[in-house]
């Protein structure tokens, strides 16, 4: 069972992200916002940006203005890209090096989300 409450729902069925309703019938409307706490399971292309999904404009609106007034936090979107390539990895450790290699971060970016995780 999918821990989003989504397990229940149809093929083709989407969830207002403000209210839960299943939208069945294709009204939902959608809007992506820049988001530094996401980050794809396997896509870096995806990471940074959320998909939002509202029943109807008001709530997708009222969606919108709420991650609009959230920090965009690079250090948090590079914590985040490190918790990925630390997952895939095997055994679950990499150096500095390898990390860079294999996020693409520079050593100062990845210095930075460690201090970002640890505070």
């Amino acid at each position: 069972m999918a821990m989003d409450g989504r397990s229940h729902i149809r093929p083709g069925a989407e969830l207002c992200d403000v209210c839960g309703q299943v939208i069945t019938d294709g009204s939902q409307v959608y809007a992506l916002v820049p988001d530094s706490s996401a980050v794809h399971e396997t896509a870096s292309r995806f990471d940074g940006s959320r998909l939002l999904t509202g029943c109807d404009n008001a709530h997708l609106a009222s969606l919108v203005r709420e991650y609009e007034q959230r920090p965009y936090v690079a250090a948090e979107l590079w914590a985040g890209q490190i918790t990925r390539a630390l997952q895939a990895a095997s055994p679950a450790s990499l150096t500095v090096a390898q990390l860079s290699a294999v996020t693409g971060l520079s050593a100062t970016q990845i210095e930075a989300a460690v201090a970002w995780n640890n505070t």
